[in-house]
């Protein structure tokens, strides 16, 4: 069964185009300048043949001979370019093209002439407004007043184009799940949004979901890893040349920072845990000069916050847009603490550069400040109120990643016409107006009547110039998705993740009703005159009869500590009024030892103590007088070179307000949000990439990715006909729901239906897999059966 769907899928599902990728801006770009710019660019149309725009390109000018293959011909293009008929051949004069030039006009007309978004060879005329608008909205029609529905209705009205089709509740819940939170509905959920009968569910469906502060932070984390080209593993990591920024994104995220604080934090770090977006990735060895630092700076600056391609102009002056080579380099200067020389196409040109921003209408860097104080300049001209460049690009994402297509299409490519600028600059303000807001966004563009319609049906790609709004795109399922999917109808999540992140909410509401069990400890109850530099380590040794899913620690120590946990260092602090939310990570089944270095600090005497509190699932490992302490310290390994034989008890210190008094509503906070942690599923967007999800399609992010491929491959295709990655969660799956008491494989098939697809089967699909699972219902056959439902398109649409 598995191998006839396999094939069926392999030649059903569109494939990308094999090949090595052609780079339109530098290799046809100057291939079509040079050898047909003069007669047929510009103002030039000799024979009625104009290459400015894809579109002019592909009419075929006065003789209307298509330049793309058909029926064996290879297109009046390389018929022209090929000839031996000097009458006709093309170019009319100087040397025909060479073998390899003809080679790339070849793989680029048959790879279906790809373009270069806003690009011409005539004059460019559009440039994008830097000042924000609020535009005036039209009148509501039929009552829908939601401002996005008031735009795009008057747009649909101008275009003749009926109101379209709403989707019904089964596939809304679906849909909103999948975008705001990347999960499934449970069927349980999904019969209670049935059942609910007023008016406003949709509305309060999607405020609840957007306040699963954990679903929505870590479905997100995908999308900002991808942005900022974070990851846990890979290039740079190993060498010490690249830096994660994951503790402070997924904090960001859970707590909702304002988008403006969020993008100064990544431009001038307040602290190195959010440096490693602006260090960008230390290349070993020599590299070109436009892979350094500064110029990585540059370019991911202008990608990311502006949806402007500055690898072009870092090379040299832009093929397909305004930027100069003086413009990379002057943002690169910014970050630059050495003199920067411009180099155009990798030599040096003996020009220096200087810190500059790219649009001066607003305020400029002072090229003679340090290096922060450029960074902050660069960071309050990013998110300056005037600069609606910053909020169009960010809220064109969110619109993409929700509709299927951009406002400006496409999202790196804001150089280009919107299709509706009165949509664009409404959302940019409205994202104002709500504080930088990302979830405020996001509720307006879920709560409107234009996502809530029907798909799109796409059959061919538009030409963005020609592209008429028709309603909300069918997406792919991202990598981690269709991973995240799979694990929860499953239930074969992993207990570990990767990302060094504490997981879990911080509301405060929960952390009041958190009782803390730890005590201050020390080597003797009266320590509140402690020698200065007063070394002791601490220990308590357990057993576990399970390794807990997601153990931690609240740590903290008057005045510095080293925490071990069974030999392997987890942390370290030097200031007791800001306690560390630890991760357990070197837990095991059986005898643990935690091991601590405890030292008191200060010029004289003072107060010392140590608190240590460990939610380990069910168990509680806390500082008592149960724990030992010996003068004895380990050396930087955590290991002794004698194991002590003076480890005595430790004492409960006297005086615990001293610091409690301050810490309590601090340490309450941490557990709660520890222990909130445990109760999530572990989500594939906290693990390094593996092989199923790479061929899903999960970049290696070593550069920014705004937008993953939208086809599937061919080694997509064939991974989830065969792969065993995907086979051994099925098995496991398989096994697991076999275990469950089903009263007959009708109610199998229709949980599974509701889980997966949020609807019922129809009469054919139940009658096929209910025969197929058999009255015994064997884990093979329900193996089989999972397979079947997770490679059907449907359930690879987000729809």
């Amino acid at each position: 069964m598995k191998t006839l769907i396999g094939i069926a899928l392999a030649f059903a599902l569109p494939l990308s185009l094999l090949g090595e990728e052609i780079d339109f801006a530098h290799q046809v770009v100057p291939l079509l300048k040079q050898q047909c710019g003069k007669c047929h660019s510009g103002t030039q149309k000799e024979g009625g043949f104009s290459l400015n725009t894809r579109e002019t390109l592909l009419s075929g000018g006065e003789s209307g001979e298509s330049i793309l293959p058909n029926e064996g011909a290879p297109g009046e293009l390389l018929a022209r370019v090929t000839t031996d008929d000097e009458f006709t051949r093309m170019p009319p004069e100087g040397a025909p093209l060479s073998s390899d030039q003809v080679k790339l006009l070849k793989r680029w007309v048959e790879s279906g002439v790809p373009w270069e978004p806003g690009f011409t060879f005539g004059e460019k005329i559009y440039e994008p407004p830097l000042l924000p608008r609020r535009p005036e909205l039209p009148p509501a029609v039929a009552g829908r007043t939601n401002p996005i529905d008031r735009i795009l209705d008057a747009q649909l009205a101008q275009q003749n184009t009926p109101t379209l089709p709403p989707l019904d509740d089964d596939a809304f819940l679906r849909r909103a799940y999948l975008d705001l939170i990347g999960l499934l509905p449970t069927p349980d959920e999904r019969e209670a949004f049935l059942k609910d009968t007023t008016p406003d569910k949709r509305a309060r469906l999607v405020q609840g979901l957007l306040d699963r502060d954990v679903d929505y932070a870590e479905h997100w984390l995908t999308f900002w890893n991808d942005l900022l080209r974070n990851d846990y593993a890979g290039t740079g990591f190993i060498t010490g040349g690249r830096k994660q920024i994951s503790s402070w994104l997924y904090e960001a995220l859970v707590t909702n920072k304002p988008y403006d604080q969020f993008t100064r934090e990544l431009i001038a770090p307040p602290t190195p845990e959010s440096a490693g977006f602006g260090q960008g990735i230390k290349w070993r060895g020599e590299v070109s000069a436009g892979q350094t630092v500064e110029i990585q700076f540059a370019q991911n600056m202008g990608q990311s916050f502006l949806g402007i391609n500055l690898k072009c102009a870092s090379c040299h002056d832009s093929f397909i847009d305004r930027w100069k080579l003086k413009d990379a380099y002057g943002l690169a200067a910014v970050y630059a603490e050495r003199s920067l020389e411009l180099h155009r196409c990798d030599k040096p040109i003996g020009k220096m550069a200087e810190a500059a921003w790219l649009f001066p209408e607003l305020g400029q860097i002072d090229p003679t400040a340090p290096q922060p104080k450029r960074l902050q300049q660069m960071a309050d001209l990013m998110t300056h109120r005037e600069n609606g460049r910053f909020t169009r690009t960010i809220v064109n994402r969110l619109w993409h990643r929700l509709m299927g297509r951009g406002i400006v299409h496409p999202t790196d490519a804001m150089q280009s016409p919107p299709w509706n600028a009165d949509l664009l600059d409404f959302l940019a303000e409205h994202l104002v107006e709500n504080n930088y807001d990302l979830k405020q966004t996001l509720k307006l563009i879920a709560t409107s009547q234009a996502y809530q319609t029907q798909a799109e049906r796409v059959t061919e790609q538009v030409d963005p110039a020609s592209y008429q709004y028709a309603g909300p795109r069918s997406k792919r399922m991202t990598a981690e998705q269709f991973v995240d999917c799979v694990w929860q109808v499953t239930e074969t999540s992993p207990s570990n993740f990767d990302a060094p992140v504490t997981r879990g909410s911080f509301s405060t509401d929960k952390a009041n009703h958190i009782a803390i069990a730890s005590q201050w400890i020390w080597n003797r109850a009266d320590v509140s005159q402690a020698a200065a530099g007063e070394t002791i380590t601490l220990r308590k040794q357990f057993d576990l009869a399970e390794v807990p899913a997601d153990g931690f620690a609240v740590v903290t120590c008057d005045n510095e500590y080293t925490l071990y946990c069974n030999g392997k260092k987890l942390a370290a602090g030097n200031n007791w009024m800001e306690p560390d939310l630890v991760r357990l990570t070197s837990l095991k089944k059986g005898a643990n030892e935690i091991l601590i270095v405890a030292k008191n600090a200060g010029s004289g005497p003072n107060a010392a103590g140590l608190l240590f509190e460990a939610r380990l699932g069910d168990d509680v490992i806390s500082s008592d007088a149960s724990w030992q302490w010996t003068a004895q310290v380990p050396g930087s390994s955590g290991k002794f070179k004698k194991q002590p034989e003076d480890w005595q008890p430790a004492a409960v210190v006297k005086g615990q307000e001293v610091w409690m008094g301050r810490l309590t509503p601090v340490i309450s906070q941490m557990l709660s949000q520890g222990i909130d942690g445990q109760r999530y599923m572990v989500r594939a967007s906290l693990l390094k990439s593996d092989f199923l999800m790479r061929s899903l399609g999960r970049p290696n992010r070593d550069q920014v990715v705004s937008v993953r491929p939208l086809e599937l491959t061919t080694l997509e295709a064939i991974d989830l006909s065969n792969g065993e990655a995907l086979a051994r969660l099925l098995r496991q799956g398989a096994n697991k729901l076999s275990q469950r008491d089903w009263e007959s494989p009708q109610q199998f098939v229709t949980w599974l239906y509701h889980f997966t697809l949020s609807r019922d089967p129809s009469d054919a699909e139940l009658a096929i897999l209910a025969e197929t699972l058999g009255p015994d219902m064997s884990t093979e056959a329900m193996e089989d059966v999972l397979w079947a439902v997770f490679m059907l398109p449907e359930f690879q649409l987000v729809h």
